[in-house]
């Protein structure tokens, strides 16, 4: 992220605050302002750089396979559930999930 405005400047020291700490981040703004930047900035600073970065566009996810993609399934579950399936919530495991709600 590079920009010398006041307000890149002010995200990139919140940025740098906000990374060590092991807890959520809501990041909010306008469809295009940089939130999953923001959040892989966030993941790169952190404890968790290590691990995975899972980006997830929502709006993108059918309504009903979207319980399935985030939490898995086990063999079985449902019809045509012929094998395991690792959600997204669980790949993730030791790194970072970032969930976009633009559509």
């Amino acid at each position: 992220m590079i920009g010398r405005s006041k307000a890149i400047q002010t995200l990139l020291r919140d940025i740098e605050k906000i990374a060590p700490v092991d807890a959520p981040v809501l990041i909010t703004g306008e469809s295009g302002t940089g939130k999953e930047l923001t959040a892989r900035l966030i993941h790169e600073r952190s404890t968790r750089q290590n691990g995975p970065f899972h980006a997830v566009n929502c709006g993108a996810l059918p309504a009903g396979l979207i319980q399935s993609e985030l939490f898995g399934h086990e063999k079985g579950a449902f019809t045509g559930a012929d094998q395991r399936k690792v959600g997204i919530i669980e790949s993730a495991a030791g790194g970072t999930l970032f969930l976009d709600g633009d559509r």
